[in-house]
């Protein structure tokens, strides 16, 4: 009989601005952000093919919101993946920002 594994972790990543998903101590997706004038700004959100179809993405931005909630900071929702789960997720409701152009050629500097 196999051990059940753990539950799934997601840890915030700092220094290189992203959350990720852990399943046994595996990275299995990640949501990457960057800080902006007390917004935090979610670009890509990704969950590699080995675990796809479990609810990790779901699991992962839900932490990485309620963090941002947490923190003070105000969601700017430039990847579709996160802009669809804040429409699905009322509790979340009042978090977001829009993403407006200025918010895009900003991003678009920061990643060079």
């Amino acid at each position: 009989m196999s051990q059940p594994s753990a539950a799934p972790v997601v840890e915030r990543v700092e220094a290189a601005h992203r959350y990720e998903i852990l399943v046994d101590g595996e990275r299995a997706g990640l949501t990457e952000y960057r800080d902006r004038d007390g917004q935090r700004v979610f670009f890509h959100t990704e969950v590699g093919d080995a675990f796809s179809g479990r609810g990790l993405a779901g699991q992962l931005v839900r932490q990485a919101l309620a963090d941002t909630r947490a923190s003070g900071l105000r969601v700017v929702p430039a990847c579709p993946y996160v802009a669809a789960f804040l429409k699905r997720h009322e509790e979340f409701a009042g978090l977001a920002d829009p993403v407006t152009p200025d918010v895009v050629r900003w991003l678009e500097t920061e990643l060079g």
